[in-house]
């Protein structure tokens, strides 16, 4: 009986379980879904858009800036003073002219900074400002 458990316990393959092919796995469909994500570059501020029944798509290259409900402006998720505004413009646009503006203005915001928004756009040298809108 000695005999049969000790040569048993030799035989006995030490059981484990693989998980290289698991990891393959996960990395793959991380891959995956990165690829296959949009990624929209919003302004980094919580904006209620108006809604508009001739609302359009816009290019992914525009330079978005928000007004807020208070009047504050956001150009890249950073607070920008309204004075600062056409200055911060005149850099982007530096790098590529052809890039147009977009405002996503809260529809409870005061109409005049955004006027004063879009003059400054227009100072700066942008080529085409548009404004954010829901489509109905």
């Amino acid at each position: 009986m000695n005999d049969f458990l000790s040569e048993s316990r030799r035989t006995r393959q030490r059981m484990t379980v693989d998980i290289a092919p698991l990891m393959d796995m996960v990395f793959i469909l991380l891959i995956f879904f990165v690829v296959t994500s949009t990624f929209t570059r919003e302004t980094g501020v919580d904006v209620t858009k108006p809604t508009a029944q001739t609302a359009s798509s816009v290019d992914r290259e525009s330079i978005m800036i928000a007004i807020t409900r208070s009047g504050t402006i956001h150009i890249n998720e950073r607070q920008v003073s309204l004075s600062g505004v056409e200055d911060v413009l005149r850099q982007m646009l530096s790098r590529n002219p052809a890039r147009e503006v977009v405002i996503i203005a809260d529809r409870d915001s005061n109409t005049g900074v955004m006027v004063s928004v879009i003059d400054a756009a227009n100072l700066a040298g942008t080529r085409k400002v548009s404004i954010a809108a829901l489509s109905d």
